[in-house]
C-alpha cells in the first residue's frame, strides 16, 4: 500500500482516501465518488476493525462481502483497495494506543466504551499506511468524524478531513451497513429517528430554543418506535458540548434499538 501511493505521490498525484470497514452501500460510494472529485486517484480501505468493538457488540456477524466490495468500489472508480488482516494491523505485541480526549466522551464514548480508542487507532495507522492528502467521512458517524478532526489536528498528521452529508434512503432512513439486519417491520419503525430528528427541526426553526424542549419533542416521536433509546441529545456543532439552547449552530444526535440493531442519526437543528 504505502509503495502505492510512494508512485502517485512521486508522479505528483493528490491522493484521497476512504476508510470502511466493508458491507459498502451507496453512502460509501458516494465518498468514493466526492473522493474522486478532490483528488487524482482515491484508495480505499476495507477492514473490520475489532479495537473498536465491545464484547458484546457485533464483530463476528457484523456484514462482510469483499468480492461485492471491491466491485462496487470498482463500479465508480476507486483505483485501489487495501484490504489488510487484523494481524497485518496489529501484529503480535502491538500496545500502542490513540486515545481523544473531550470530544470522544458522551453520546457513543459513554455507551461504547473504548470504541473511539479504537477507531483513533486504527484511523491513525491507515493514515500512516496509505498516506493520503485527503480523506473522506460520512457524517453519520458525527462524533467519529469529530474525534478523528481532533486526533488529526492534535497530532499535526498532513490529512485533509473532509465530511460528506448523510446519504439517505428515500424514506430518510440514513444508509447504513447495519440496515440489513432490519426485519420488513424493523425497517419501518427505524425511520423513527429520522422523524424524530426532523420534528425537533421543525420546532427549533419555529422559534422554539430551549434545548430541553426539542428534545422532548424529538423523544415523544422516537420512544414509541423504538425498542430503546440510547441517547438523544442535542449538542454544539462543533465541540459537541452539551448546549442548554440551540441558538448558534447545535445538532441534534440519537442512537436507538430497533430489535437487536442499534442505529445511529443526526441532524443539524440551529
Amino acid at each position: 500500500m504505502g509503495a502505492w501511493s510512494d508512485v502517485r505521490r512521486a508522479q505528483g498525484k493528490r491522493i484521497a482516501f476512504v476508510p470502511t470497514m466493508g458491507a459498502l452501500h451507496d453512502g460509501h460510494l458516494a465518498l468514493i465518488t466526492a473522493g474522486k472529485q478532490l483528488a487524482d486517484v482515491v484508495a480505499l480501505s476495507i477492514f473490520v476493525n475489532p479495537t473498536q468493538f465491545g464484547p458484546n457488540e457485533d464483530l463476528e456477524k457484523y456484514p462482510r462481502d469483499l468480492p461485492g466490495d471491491l466491485a462496487k468500489a470498482a463500479s465508480v472508480g476507486a483505483d485501489v483497495a487495501f484490504t489488510p488482516g487484523v494481524t497485518d494491523m496489529y501484529p503480535p505485541g502491538s500496545q500502542t494506543f490513540v486515545t481523544v480526549g473531550e470530544v470522544a466522551t458522551g453520546l457513543c464514548g459513554d455507551r461504547r466504551p473504548n470504541h473511539f480508542r479504537g477507531v483513533a487507532t486504527v484511523v491513525c495507522k491507515l493514515f500512516n499506511l496509505v498516506r493520503p492528502h485527503v480523506a473522506i467521512f460520512g457524517e453519520k458517524d458525527y462524533q467519529q468524524l469529530a474525534v478523528i478532526r481532533r486526533m488529526t489536528s492534535d497530532l499535526d498528521i498532513p490529512v485533509e478531513i473532509v465530511g460528506h452529508p448523510i446519504v439517505r434512503e428515500p424514506d430518510g432512513l440514513a444508509m447504513s451497513s447495519r440496515n440489513r439486519y432490519l426485519s420488513t417491520a424493523d425497517r419501518l419503525r427505524a425511520l423513527g429517528l429520522s422523524r424524530a430528528l426532523h420534528a425537533a427541526k421543525s420546532l427549533r426553526d419555529g422559534g422554539e430554543l430551549d434545548a430541553r424542549t426539542l428534545e422532548a419533542a424529538a423523544m415523544a416521536v422516537l420512544a414509541p418506535q423504538v425498542d430503546r433509546v440510547d441517547y438523544l441529545e442535542l449538542r454544539d456543532a462543533d465541540s459537541l458540548r452539551p448546549v442548554t439552547d440551540a441558538r448558534g449552530p447545535t445538532v441534534m444526535l440519537v442512537a436507538a434499538f430497533v430489535g437487536a440493531t442499534r442505529l445511529i442519526d443526526n441532524l443539524r437543528i440551529g
